[in-house]
């Protein structure tokens, strides 16, 4: 299993389609707080449809208190500042794929503290960024890929 981390993310559209992809591929979410949004947001649920029920999802009041609570564990931080292409990695089960809120990504704090495993989705210079939902999608799919997707049809 994989674990998808969302930093202070801000549209629950976002989260919603998240939700879906983790509970799809059996993968976890786990929410770093503040969220720009309720977790009872009409839009988070309308994204998630009914795959709510088939999330292993967790909350934490911080960056810091997830990577305490996972100690040992590997952390792949998505950037637009990274410069490691995301699918020069080999990921493995277990692994946390962090990426940051919408509008700001991923502060530098946070980036210092896996500096080695800073990851980046190719793309065109001149373009800001990938929609996070769709960014997500990108890189765990690769990640399940690697994994010969176990326990997947």
């Amino acid at each position: 299993m994989f674990n998808i981390v969302l930093v202070e993310p801000e549209i629950p559209q976002n989260t919603g389609n998240i939700s879906r992809t983790c509970a799809v591929t059996g993968s976890a979410l786990h929410l770093v707080r503040p969220l720009g949004f309720s977790v009872d947001d009409r839009y988070l649920k309308r994204a998630g449809l009914d795959y709510w029920k088939d999330l292993e999802l967790h909350y934490y009041d911080s960056f810091d208190e997830l990577v305490e609570k996972n100690k040992g564990a590997r952390f792949f931080l998505a950037s637009t500042h990274a410069e490691k292409n995301y699918a020069d990695f080999e990921y493995k089960d277990g692994d946390f794929i962090v990426f940051g809120k919408e509008t700001a990504g991923l502060g530098p704090r946070i980036l210092s503290m896996f500096p080695e495993t800073s990851i980046r989705i190719p793309m065109r210079p001149q373009q800001r960024s990938l929609n996070l939902s769709n960014s997500v999608a990108i890189v765990l799919y690769e990640a399940l890929r690697q994994n010969g997707f176990n326990g997947m049809n």
